[in-house]
């Protein structure tokens, strides 16, 4: 029987316990709800359960967190990870999840595509599957847990020899502080076959938000309903990607509005095939601070709801302002070549 690291830390609701019980069921489980006997949990299975308090906050959680990060970035190393949240009001359950990741991923752990289940106060949120499975909310819930709990069990994938990678950027060339540290990073990919792709203005509309069998429609003729430079290169060259390179300049503390649009439009993809097995990486420059809110964004837009595999430390990020001044960042040169080697690691099928 394999064993499941439960971190459950302070009192949690009935709705979430009956979450972690679907969820681990069959399983061995091991609960960590105190600091004080907190074990060493590299290389283990762990299933986060945070129940968020009226300010969508799960203090206890955090406190355990700043407890493991004085441990070290590689605290949870070889870590593989999924999340249960549950949720007082309609609101929190992404924003904190996107949180809990970023901060475990910066301590070593990877997560599956799809990691989160999050129950708002109703089970509101899984309206939209009662559509496609006709089910009572609080069975839908509990059957996305057990899904969840085997796909964290399942999380063995191998690393891929030669991977793919495709980095998709919206930058200039000339004075892209994000595009030099990509570039930094690719002269230490030495196997592998890299594609680049511009997205330039105005070439990719954002998404029109079509109804689901209109999206699905459209999805099977492998096309979209604006079709396009998105259907006709971008769309193909990520169904035959391993890794996705997210090349992302802060714009305002979020992503470039030309790469959100490629982002959104990726549902007609999703709609014909998963992104389970294509590993998602970021470069991230911000010219003052903020790297984190574009991180985060990535986190919520492609692994929480586009099931793209995080890798640990999937994302590279630095400060730099005026062009150029990427190079002169203290040890960036060794940075991007960790970067690197993590990448050919973390590329699995």
């Amino acid at each position: 029987m394999k064993t499941v690291h439960l971190i459950a830390p302070g009192p949690i609701s009935h709705q979430l316990s009956i979450m972690v019980k679907e969820a681990t069921d069959g399983m061995t489980v091991e609960p960590i709800a105190r600091t004080k006997t907190l074990p060493d949990l590299r290389d283990k299975k762990i299933l986060f359960a945070a129940q968020l308090d009226q300010t969508g906050n799960c203090i206890p959680l955090m406190n355990l967190f700043n407890l493991i990060s004085k441990r070290g970035t590689d605290s949870l190393r070889g870590c593989s990870a999924a999340i249960l949240i549950h949720s007082t009001s309609d609101l929190y359950t992404k924003s904190a999840a996107q949180n809990i990741i970023f901060l475990a991923n910066s301590l070593g752990c990877r997560f599956p595509g799809n990691p989160v289940i999050e129950a708002t106060a109703d089970l509101s949120n899984f309206l939209t599957w009662q559509k496609k499975l006709d089910l009572p909310l609080p069975e839908i819930c509990g059957s996305l847990c057990a899904s969840l709990g085997r796909r964290l069990l399942e999380d063995n994938l191998a690393t891929k020899a030669n991977p793919r990678i495709l980095a998709v950027h919206a930058s200039s060339h000339d004075t892209s502080n994000t595009l030099m540290l990509w570039n930094m990073v690719k002269k230490h990919l030495h196997h592998g076959e890299i594609t680049e792709l511009h997205v330039e203005n105005g070439t990719v509309r954002d998404c029109k938000g079509c109804s689901y069998t209109t999206c699905k429609h459209f999805s099977r003729q492998h096309s979209c309903f604006y079709g396009g430079v998105m259907v006709e290169e971008i769309l193909p060259e990520i169904e035959r990607a391993h890794a996705i390179v997210w090349i992302c300049p802060n714009y305002n503390d979020a992503i470039s509005a030309n790469l959100m649009a490629v982002i959104n439009r990726l549902t007609a993809l999703y709609r014909r095939t998963k992104f389970f097995d294509k590993t998602c990486f970021g470069v991230i420059v911000s010219g003052n601070s903020g790297s984190d809110c574009v991180a985060k964004q990535l986190i919520g837009a492609l692994n929480i709801n586009k099931s793209f595999r995080l890798p640990p430390y999937f994302a590279i990020m630095a400060t730099a302002n005026y062009p150029g001044e990427i190079a002169t960042v203290p040890k960036i040169e060794k940075r991007a070549k960790l970067f690197a080697e993590n990448m050919l690691r973390e590329i699995k099928q």
